[in-house]
Formats: structure tokens, sequence, C-alpha cells
């Protein structure tokens, strides 16, 4: 191997990877028809209500309900769920802050157990996290890969309490002969710009529980019974309807959703093969009956500097990220980790409601500290060839070769 490019020799790739462009003409044609419609909100539109249709036989549902973003249809989730404050809700410590803040903001208590090697949820630190609080498990399936679904839905039934998952960076992924977000009693999608389908932002919360898909759809809407006579909201509610300009882009891309997914699965999977038996490297983990879509590539430096490797690989031509979110979500959101919520308070986090109080301080999760401290995200999309992908795992192959002894 010639020396690596951070050491003075010749990188693996100059020319740019190809830019995703998800939209097209379809996306044209039936934005123009919702514009000419004359009426871009939802609720008396054709384009959202077609979409939850469609989106629900896609996932071979009997509901879903659209929002404004990922985030909001986890909260449409929670706030269906309508938890008393001080109830606890699990969580997993790798995730956006999206998934965390619906929590806060139903006075709920976010539990954060461990992550193992599939980089999801931890079944066994799950089981042991649950109390009499607990209300819920919200399970992401991360960057693609599917959590332990048949151990986590197993905990759920035994302790009577709801599994929501989070599939916002996992469309149409498969665990066994079943969708993710089909598995739990609520699933979550974003539609947020780098997601396999996108309107920019928005959202999708589905379920097949009537009562809960009735609380899902008045929650995005303000809780408001919309039905002839004076005005009646029964709960409290949040204005998180989708316009009938993201639904008409939401409609374009369900039809493209299959291809994406099943390109960026076999790019994947290609690079997993290319890096097996590369030393000191873990590629993206694939829990046993999961079928990943891969919204970024995950791997781990095992061996070595992970932040050097990751320093070597982009010199070498290819992007790449050290840490993915850096640390714990608890320790990145200063209203966890500094108390800072409502206010001058703490709430819901004070133990006023009689919930626990828990400290979000770095002696929690160690083995996730660890995890992240080893990951490496590199950016892996629909329109990449599989020489794109060959340029990846060649530059992979040479740092590691390089670098870890």
């Amino acid at each position: 191997m010639p020396p690596l490019a951070i050491d003075g020799g010749p990188p693996v790739r100059t020319a740019p990877f190809p830019p995703r462009q998800p939209f097209g003409d379809r996306e044209i044609e039936l934005v123009t028809q919702a514009l000419r419609s004359q009426n871009l909100f939802g609720p008396s539109g054709t384009m959202v209500p077609e979409l939850e249709r469609r989106f629900a036989d896609t996932y071979g549902v009997r509901h879903a309900v659209a929002s404004t973003s990922g985030t909001a249809a986890i909260h449409v989730a929670i706030g269906a769920l309508n938890p008393d404050p001080g109830d606890e809700i699990i969580v997993p410590p790798i995730t956006d802050a999206g998934s965390v803040l619906p929590i806060l903001f139903q006075q709920a208590v976010p539990v954060f157990p461990e992550v193992d090697e599939t980089h999801n949820l931890d079944p066994a630190s799950v089981e042991a996290a649950i109390t009499p609080r607990t209300r819920a498990i919200l399970a992401v399936h991360l960057s693609g890969n599917p959590c332990h679904l048949d151990a986590l839905c197993d905990i759920a039934r035994r302790h009577g309490i709801a599994l929501i998952e989070d599939c916002s960076q996992a469309h149409l992924t498969r665990y066994h002969d079943r969708i993710c977000g089909t598995l739990g009693r609520i699933g979550c999608f974003s539609f947020q710009q780098s997601k396999h389908m996108t309107t920019g932002d928005g959202g999708m919360t589905i379920t097949d529980d009537d009562e809960l898909a009735d609380r899902m759809s008045r929650f995005r809407d303000k809780g408001w019974t919309r039905k002839p006579g004076a005005r009646r909201y029964p709960f409290l509610g949040l204005n998180y309807r989708m316009t009938e300009l993201q639904g008409a882009v939401g409609l374009a891309q369900l039809e493209k959703l299959p291809a994406v997914v099943q390109a960026r699965h076999d790019l994947g999977e290609q690079l997993s093969a290319a890096i097996a038996d590369v030393p000191g490297i873990l590629p993206s983990p694939v829990t046993p009956g999961g079928w990943h879509t891969y919204w970024h590539y995950g791997l781990r430096v095992v061996e070595g500097d992970a932040a050097r490797f990751a320093e070597a690989l982009r010199a070498e031509g290819i992007p790449c990220g050290h840490g993915y979110i850096g640390k714990p979500i608890f320790l990145c959101m200063e209203s966890l980790a500094e108390r800072t919520t409502f206010g001058s308070s703490s709430h819901p986090l004070d133990g006023c409601h009689g919930g626990r109080q828990i400290a979000y301080d770095d002696q929690l999760c160690p083995r996730t500290h660890h995890l992240l401290q080893q990951m490496l995200v590199l950016t892996i999309h629909e329109h990449f060839a599989p020489a794109d992908v060959a340029d990846m795992a060649t530059a992979i192959r040479k740092v590691a070769e390089a670098l870890i002894p």
C-alpha cells in the first residue's frame, strides 16, 4: 500500500461522491396539482389523506396519521398513550433529541438503558430498567438496523407496557417477515430531508389500535373533535398538521421508497462484505433476523485510535464522521444534563409527581460512551454506484493496514 494521504501519499479518491437528488418530475407534478387546487390545508385537502391511506397500506396497518416532523410523530404517539406526569419512558442513549423531547413535553421521565453490539437497546438492560412507573419502551432502529424486536415485544407484553418503534432512520426495514414499525403498538417515521423518503420535514405515526388512532389524529390537531356544532377540545393537543404540499411530495416519495431502500441495502451489504476481513474493524451490525436499510453506514474501530482513523479516511477522499452524536444523548441535551427544563424548574425530572430522579451524568451508560468513541459514520445513499462503495472499502482497508497494529 502507498503511504496514507494524511502523510503525503496519494488519496484513494479525488472525485466527489454523487449527491443525493431525491426529487424529480413526479414530485413537481403532484405539488403543482396541490397548488392548482387552491387549497394547501391538509384537513380539507386530498393529498394528505391519500398519503395516510397509502402509507398504511404499504405497512399493512389500519391507521396512519401524518404530522409535521419525526419529532411530532413521536409526540403524537406519546400523547396518544397519555402518560401521567412522572411516568417513565425507556429510550436509547444513542438517538436524536427528537426521540427524547416529546417525553419531556408530556411530563414523563426519560430512562436510558445501555445499547449492545447492534447499536440499539440491549433487551437485558431494558428489562432491568423497568419500574412500576414505566409506561412505554421507545425503541429506535438506529441507522436502519432493527432492534431485537422479539425480545422487546416480549418484555413489553409481560410488563403490560407499550412498545413504540422509532423508525425515523428505518423505512421499510424488516425483522424476520415483518416490517419494522408494525411489531410494536405504535410506529413512528420521519420524512426529514436526509431520510429514505422525504418531504423536507414531516412525519407519520401508524397503529392497528382504533382508539389510539383516534386520539393520535386529534392530538396532532389541537385535540379538536371537528364535529358540527360548538367546538370541542377534550384534551390537550398541538398543531402538528401536515400541509398538502408535504402530502404531495410524500405521495411521490412513497412510490420510490421500495427501490430506495433496496439500493441502500445492497450498497451497505457490499461494503460490509468488502471490509469483513479488515483487522480492527467491525462492519455495520445487522441484528439476527434483520434486514438493514443503511440510512448511514456505522462501523466501529475496535483497535487503535478511531478519531485518527476518521481523519485519515477523510484525507483519502472518503467523507467520514467520528463518534456519531459524540456523547450519549442525555449529555448532549442540557435540559437533561443540567436539569433545566421549564422556566427555572427541572420539572418533570424533580420527582414532584413521585417519579424517579435520575442523574444524567457521565456515569450513566458507560458501555454506550465506549461504543460511541469507536464509531465512525459514513454516508451511503441510493445514488452511489458499486464503484463508489469499492473506493470506500479500499480506503478503509488502506487506513486500517497503516494505523491498526
